[in-house]
């Protein structure tokens, strides 16, 4: 009994990244409708999988979505910006530059991002918008967790099953037809540059 305690411990450690309580944040009308971006181009889902240097186990889990507005999904994510409101783990306003900053985040002392990106029809986009936005606040250690519990409900991503691990997520996600990966050690490289 007290082994798989230990065990169960050692399993959930990494996981921890991913916060503690679930609390309801809710930004007010004003602050999102001003925040919200827009992206031109094709719509599409971006997974973001933060990692350790050292042995490469996932740390946490995000999901970018661009479709009628650009947000991210970040279940208990720990990353805030005052000019980026937040209802229930749904970040708005998600510009370039925004998305900079928060990769900027993710990918210092120890770790790395994987960003993978997949192109969807405009429906399925707008699909993922409203599951993230009808989430809730999502509690520790289950990030990956929420955010393959709203992949598996969309048309293409059936097949990526459920699982606690980042990169057994990210795995899965770069298996599917057409996914561009990005990885990188340090902060990003700015478009402008």
């Amino acid at each position: 009994m007290r082994r798989r305690a230990v065990l169960a411990g050692l399993v959930l450690t990494p996981l921890a990244a991913c916060g503690g309580d679930a609390t309801s944040i809710w930004a007010p009308d004003e602050s999102v409708e001003m925040a919200r971006y827009r992206a031109s181009g094709p719509t599409y889902l971006a997974l973001v999988t933060v990692r350790n240097e050292g042995d490469g186990q996932g740390a946490h889990t995000a999901l970018l979505i661009n479709a009628s507005e650009r947000v991210l999904f970040d279940p208990y994510g720990g990353w805030t910006d005052p000019a980026v409101p937040e209802r229930n783990d749904v970040l708005f306003g998600f510009s370039p530059e925004v998305e900079a900053r928060y990769l900027g985040y993710q990918a210092k002392d120890g770790y790395y991002y994987v960003r993978q990106e997949i192109q969807v029809p405009p429906e399925v986009a707008e699909q993922a918008l409203a599951l993230a936005k009808e989430a809730g606040p999502v509690g520790m250690a289950m990030c990956t967790r929420a955010t393959a519990a709203l992949l598996k409900q969309l048309p293409g991503f059936e097949g990526l099953g459920m699982t606690y691990f980042p990169e057994h997520l990210a795995n899965r996600f770069g298996r599917l037809p057409g996914v561009v990966t990005v990885e990188r050690h340090g902060p990003p490289v700015s478009e402008d540059a």
